[in-house]
């Protein structure tokens, strides 16, 4: 499944520069070939961001990637945020241990948790803003 409210590179600067490198190195299996897995690291961020895209359409009950290219570029913004930072949350998650203390760590979870819920909050009030204007 393609991603489309964000790409791999968004989310992995909010997971910072400490983040495992499963994500990050950029050898073969970074770029597309099966690693030993089976699965390439942009098949797994793919999937992460995946994740995110189903989340934020539950929550807002609205299907974004679905009407995707309509919407405004601010908008577009504001839901890129969103994904990535859910995915950055999983990618931390994944291995805590190449961040300086957890303390680092939690403080990047707590950052991105607070741009997700910030970023949910706008898209659902929009949304009611919307309806409204059309009623």
């Amino acid at each position: 499944m393609v991603s489309t409210l964000c790409d791999s590179g968004s989310a992995i600067v909010k997971a910072g520069e400490k983040v495992s490198t499963k994500f990050t190195t950029k050898d073969e299996a970074f770029f597309g070939y099966s690693s030993d897995a089976g699965t390439s690291k942009q098949e797994v961020i793919d999937e992460l961001i995946n994740q995110a895209e189903s989340f934020i359409n539950d929550r807002t009950q609205v299907d974004w990637v679905a009407l995707y290219s309509g919407l405004s570029t601010d908008l577009k913004k504001i839901l890129e945020d969103a994904a990535s930072s859910h995915a950055a949350i999983s990618m931390i998650n994944y291995n805590m241990g190449g961040y300086t203390s957890r303390q680092e760590a939690q403080t990047m979870l707590d950052v991105n948790y607070a741009r997700l819920t910030d970023a949910i909050k706008e898209l659902k009030e929009k949304v009611t803003t919307d309806f409204i204007k059309q009623v």
